[in-house]
């Protein structure tokens, strides 16, 4: 469980708020220029001085009033004031060259030069998880916020900082014990307390949620959530954390934000208030199930293995399950993409392909393909499934579209995704394809799971420029969750026959030096199995396929008969065989 948000830079931003943490709060360095001390007791009193302690309440934007209350200071104070900008704007919903705009002194140059923004803390500026909301008119009392929380911070001692930041629940008994004593914020003591849980967020994303103070009391009165909440608890962000761990095992990754979970507790005009979440055994959202429900019928034992998938498709858009033969990549693949596109008609946002050594750019992308007009054969420009996907997840920007490419190591992958290498790493970057004159965008609500076959030797022919843009999950017969799937749907569709389970993990037992071809359950999950069943799939399914990947050592062969497996303790025979 945990409230940490996943998704292009996300990352990025919390290693920048790690940065934060190191160069500001436990030292009095410098964010931009580390070995630069500019966090100290001494800029922040000037910078109280000038900022907080002569509060302009006249005419001109906050940009404005900013320039005339730091004009004359040193080039240090400047830089603090643009590092709290940057601390500030770190997980805001404002665009990367607003933030940028700002930091380096606005419209009205507040500042007399431009600061240079490391590009390990620019690429943490491109995370946009929350709107405080108030404008302009708030940005003051905001920056005083976070600047006097600091100043008093930095009068604590050495080892009680670095106890509270290793304690969530007393850093925020400290944050909110904070009282200001400013001109500007005397008055005004909560004026600014988005900041306080901007920094709550960004120092333990783990377990305080990007929820605004206003919102997390509405999220706990929500009537939808009262069974999960423990009535004897009075702390809002604890509360929240329960409500997050019963959420979490019905729809997997969520943000509070999102549609299928607002609805439950902040409906927009356009809808209904739900009042009853996950009415029986089904999550009341549009797909009709939750995780657990589609764990349970992938008969994996919980959500873990599917949850750890949606976080990479959220932060890379791009996964390949790669693994033997039978243990369910496909499957789960077209499962997993009806579920997380949902809507009505789920299939309509998930295209299949599948590669082999024909397919080419043209099949995939977009080529010129035999037509007959009027009994006059000629070429026409189509697109392919690529481009038709794309399309669909363009007119649809707030929903999930998945394209499935099945077996795509079969294909010769440079050829066939051509100028596409560039475009699956810059996500929203233009580029012309190669018949077509206008500018082609894959959208970032496209998302790709591809399969690949590890007993195929073609998987050598996966360059390197292309397993860098794809995250790769393990379908591995040998270890959980797979190696438990056929167990478990034995149990369910064919009680008497758990030995089946026994025999291929015995098998994979004796394969642990050649896992690529590890026996997958899928061989054997089929309605009516019975002993004869078993018998026909493994003379005529599995044997094979050993003697195939066995094939440099064929006297292992002798080692995967059914009986042998079946009954591994019993005493040979004459004939090489086991006693029953």
């Amino acid at each position: 469980m945990s409230a940490r948000r996943t998704g292009e830079f996300a990352e990025q931003t919390y290693q920048a708020a790690e940065r934060f943490k190191a160069n500001a709060l436990l030292t009095d360095d410098s964010l931009f220029t580390p070995g630069i001390p500019i966090w100290t007791p001494t800029l922040l009193g000037e910078l109280h001085a000038r900022f907080l302690d002569k509060p302009d309440e006249g005419e001109g934007s906050t940009w404005e009033k900013l320039k005339l209350q730091l004009d004359g200071s040193t080039p240090e104070v400047y830089q603090l004031m643009s590092e709290v900008l940057y601390v500030h704007y770190l997980i805001l919903s404002l665009t990367p060259e607003a933030k940028r705009r700002n930091i380096n002194g606005g419209e009205v140059k507040w500042r007399p030069d431009p600061v240079i923004i490391p590009p390990e803390l620019d690429a943490g500026l491109q995370s946009r998880f929350i709107n405080p909301g108030g404008g302009f008119a708030w940005i003051p009392f905001q920056l005083g916020t976070l600047i006097e929380i600091v100043e008093q911070w930095k009068g604590l001692a050495a080892g009680q900082q670095e106890s509270l930041l290793k304690d969530p629940w007393a850093f925020k008994s400290f944050l909110l014990s904070v009282k200001f004593r400013s001109e500007l914020l005397k008055d005004n003591q909560n004026k600014g307390d988005a900041e306080r849980h901007l920094l709550l967020h960004i120092l333990f994303p783990e377990v305080f949620e990007t929820i605004l103070a206003k919102d997390k009391g509405g999220i706990c009165q929500a009537k939808a959530f009262e069974p999960f909440i423990d009535q004897q608890e009075s702390d809002v962000d604890r509360k929240i954390q329960q409500i997050r761990q019963a959420i979490e095992g019905k729809l997997g990754d969520f943000y509070f934000y999102d549609a299928d979970t607002r609805k439950y507790w902040k409906p927009k005009k356009d809808e209904v208030l739900v009042e009853v979440f996950c009415a029986g055994e089904k999550v009341c959202r549009e797909k009709g199930e939750g995780l657990q429900d589609l764990a349970n019928r992938l008969y994996l034992p919980d959500t873990s293995f599917l949850k750890e998938i949606q976080d990479l498709l959220a932060e890379k858009r791009q996964v390949i399950f790669q693994g033997p033969p039978g243990t369910g990549k496909t499957y789960v693949a077209r499962e997993l993409a009806r579920f997380l596109a949902g809507g009505a008609d789920p299939d309509s946002r998930v295209t299949l392909v599948q590669f082999h050594p024909s397919y080419a750019y043209e099949d995939f992308v977009q080529g010129f393909r035999p037509t007959l007009t009027a009994g006059n054969a000629g070429f026409k420009l189509q697109n392919g499934p690529l481009l038709r996907a794309a399309e669909r997840a363009e007119k649809e920007p707030a929903a999930k579209h998945y394209l499935i490419i099945d077996e795509i190591n079969r294909g010769n992958l440079a050829a066939v995704f051509g100028e596409l290498y560039f475009l699956l790493e810059y996500r929203g970057e233009k580029m012309q394809l190669q018949y077509s004159d206008a500018a082609f965008t894959l959208p970032k609500n496209l998302f790709i799971i591809g399969t690949m076959n590890t007993a195929d030797r073609s998987i050598a022919l996966v360059d390197l420029a292309l397993r860098r843009r794809f995250y790769f999950v393990e379908f591995r017969p040998d270890e959980d969750p797979i190696q438990g799937v056929l167990r478990r749907w034995l149990r369910a569709k064919a009680p008497g026959m758990e030995w089946v389970a026994d025999v291929v993990d015995n098998a994979n037992a004796k394969l642990a030096d050649y896992p690529h071809i590890a026996i997958g359950p899928s061989y054997f999950m089929q309605e009516g199995l019975d002993a004869a069943g078993v018998e026909r799939i493994w003379e005529h399914g599995i044997r094979p396929y050993l003697a195939e990947g066995l094939f440099n050592d064929p006297n292992r062969l002798a080692d995967f008969e059914l009986e042998k497996l079946r009954n591994p303790n019993a005493p040979a025979q004459p004939d090489g065989t086991s006693a029953e």
